[in-house]
């Protein structure tokens, strides 16, 4: 049986509860968020005194990818590809003490994947702190994309934008593989089929 969607759901997460041990370490951390700009979550970032970039790393995903042809085949088109990556990854080298990604490499060609993963660990510096989420059941063709809102260091709320097929399917071991220049992997198993990835720097 499938589960109807809501527009909006709220979860905990014990992903996000790990990564905030990253802002309790020192004041003035520069953070970056890839689901868009939140009330919620530039209030809970800077309460912590640190600093948030946000922006909408799946708009910029539909806006170079999505506009007219196959979304996954224009991944290939390496003047999409360019132009989305000054879009949506122009940082300078270690400009980041931690970075939330949410559930947008879900949507990445392999080769994109790749690029993508090794930009984010030029842009965060030794140390830093990286969450994403992935869908964790293989059998489903067709996944909810959402927008993640901070309610607290253990609450997150998802508004849901749309469904797409995932352009690959993760486990464990795949996962270790895409962050393997990482220090480390660590994975939460939730009760509604997402799989949390904390990764280390």
């Amino acid at each position: 049986m499938v589960r109807a969607l809501q527009a909006s759901e709220t979860r905990n997460s014990n992903g996000l509860d790990q990564f905030c041990t990253t802002l309790e370490a020192r004041p003035g951390l520069s953070i970056l968020d890839f689901s868009g700009v939140s009330q919620s979550t530039v209030t809970f970032i800077t309460e912590y005194g640190h600093g948030l970039y946000s922006d909408d790393f799946g708009r910029q995903l539909d806006q170079c990818f999505g506009v007219t042809g196959d979304f996954y085949e224009n991944q290939s088109n390496p003047l999409l590809v360019n132009r989305f990556l000054e879009a949506a990854m122009d940082f300078e080298d270690q400009s980041f003490d931690g970075a939330l990604v949410w559930d947008s490499l879900q949507f990445l060609t392999p080769s994109l994947l790749q690029t993508v993963v090794a930009k984010l660990h030029r842009i965060l510096r030794p140390g830093s702190n990286l969450l994403a989420v992935f869908h964790a059941d293989e059998r489903v063709e067709n996944i909810p994309t959402w927008s993640y809102r901070i309610q607290d260091r253990k609450t997150v709320t998802m508004a849901h934008r749309t469904q797409r097929r995932p352009a690959q399917v993760f486990n464990n071991r795949s996962l270790e593989k895409l962050f393997q220049d990482f220090e480390s992997v660590k994975f939460f198993l939730t009760r509604d089929h997402l799989r949390e990835v904390l990764v280390r720097r």
